[in-house]
């Protein structure tokens, strides 16, 4: 059986790496309803991590409580160097803009078009002129992959696919170093989610990006990223493919030895 080491680790990977993303005894809760507790997690400077889960673990949570929205009920989460518990204010503002949210179901507001919809975080942080945003909106609707026209279409307009895309290219507004995305390849055609799949790995290598990816699409896992996070009994266990392989545990086993789990590594 591997060793569990502090942490989670399977093994040590960090080789000196700056860690971008640390979460120390994290505990989340609602209610009575413990969902994590003592959770730690490290996500280092230029990687792509998966977190997986079974169903009513938590992953969306976790998520949700890093970057904010829903609140730490004990821990400590340190983005960037900073302790998100004790930033406010003018602090806040400029962590957040150095990350971007990705959401599942995109969050595009419907009344909005496209290229209105990316200058919102851009007109919030940066106050920049009209000109110079639409010019941003459309570097970014072009580095997703999108056609030039997109930015003027509502999201009402668009593909699921095409959506996924617009929602990145609000995520990457600000030219973050930190992303995180939410099962972004949820709802797509597996054709659609391999070039999701790829748009991601190039955007992270050209950008320098760190990614914290929500996802169960065994496919993305083992085409994307570089270490897996998977959630068990309210804490993580984090490490590589080949090492989750062999680890013991029946709920490890069974995903990412089942069926889908072969197709993935065979593919």
């Amino acid at each position: 059986m591997m060793e569990v080491l502090e942490g989670g680790q399977l093994t040590d990977h960090s080789d000196g790496r700056d860690v971008v993303l640390k979460l120390r005894d994290v505990r989340t809760q609602f209610g009575d309803n413990v969902i994590h507790d003592k959770l730690d997690l490290d996500v280092f400077r230029g990687e792509i991590l998966g977190l997986v889960g079974g169903s009513g673990t938590g992953k969306s949570v976790l998520l949700r409580t890093i970057i904010g929205l829903n609140d730490l009920r004990g821990g400590s989460i340190e983005m960037l160097g900073v302790d998100t518990r004790k930033v406010s204010g003018k602090e806040e503002r400029a962590l957040q803009g150095r990350t971007g949210v990705q959401f599942q179901d995109g969050a595009l507001f419907s009344s909005l078009t496209v290229e209105e919809n990316i200058m919102l975080p851009i007109r919030e942080h940066a106050g920049l002129d009209e000109a110079t945003m639409r010019g941003i909106a459309a570097l970014k609707i072009a580095l997703v992959g999108l056609p030039a026209d997109t930015g003027h279409k509502k999201p009402s307009e668009l593909s699921g696919g095409m959506r996924k895309r617009a929602s990145l290219a609000r995520a990457l507004a600000l030219d973050p170093e930190l992303l995180f995305l939410d099962e972004p390849t949820a709802g797509l055609d597996p054709i659609g989610a391999a070039h999701y799949d790829d748009l991601v790995k190039n955007l992270q290598k050209s950008l320098g990006l760190t990614i914290l990816m929500v996802t169960h699409d065994l496919d993305s896992l083992t085409a994307a990223c570089d270490r897996i996070a998977v959630l068990l009994d309210k804490r993580v266990v984090v490490g590589t493919m080949e090492e989750l392989l062999v680890y013991e545990d029946d709920w490890v086993k069974d995903y990412f030895h089942g069926p889908r789990g072969r197709a993935a590594r065979h593919e």
